[in-house]
């Protein structure tokens, strides 16, 4: 069974990175990292990119470091690798609406044309952000120009 999927590849002649698909269940994500770090690449390296129910959808924000927010996919991230030094994009989903539990809400598409319009941006905006990073730029830059996008 596999773990994981991943495809090596080069943005505007940048050095090579490593995109990875975990294929556990996200609470279990962390399950993968050995396979990396810290014999390939730095934990200061790893970018992750998840949901935040408290950004509204459409949006994302960037960090390095922190704590896992009770995200229970950078939770196993975070026990790991020993270190929460990671970057992340974290791209908003929002709140359930009343009688839908948390889970159903990041599992399940949006109800409606116009939520699924706002994920795919905030979708869009951190594929933006990725690339942006594996081209060389610094957290630092990425997250003034993304978060300033947002008004986070």
């Amino acid at each position: 069974m596999r773990l994981y999927r991943q495809v090596t590849i080069s943005f505007d002649g940048g050095a090579p990175s490593l995109l990875v698909q975990p294929l556990t269940f996200m609470n279990r994500s962390g399950d993968i990292v050995h396979h990396f770090i810290p014999d390939h690449f730095a934990v200061e390296d790893l970018v992750v990119v998840c949901d935040n129910l408290d950004l509204p959808p459409g949006t994302i924000r960037i960090r390095k470091g922190g704590s896992s927010a009770g995200h229970n996919g950078l939770k196993s991230l975070i026990r790991e690798l020993g270190s929460a030094e990671f970057i992340r994009i974290y791209v908003g989903v929002g709140r359930p609406q009343p009688g839908k539990t948390v889970v159903e809400h990041v599992l399940e598409a949006p109800d409606s044309v116009d939520g699924r319009k706002a994920l795919e941006q905030g979708v869009a905006l951190a594929a933006e952000a990725v690339m942006a990073l594996c081209k060389g730029a610094s957290v630092e830059e990425v997250a003034r120009e993304f978060n300033r996008r947002n008004g986070t």
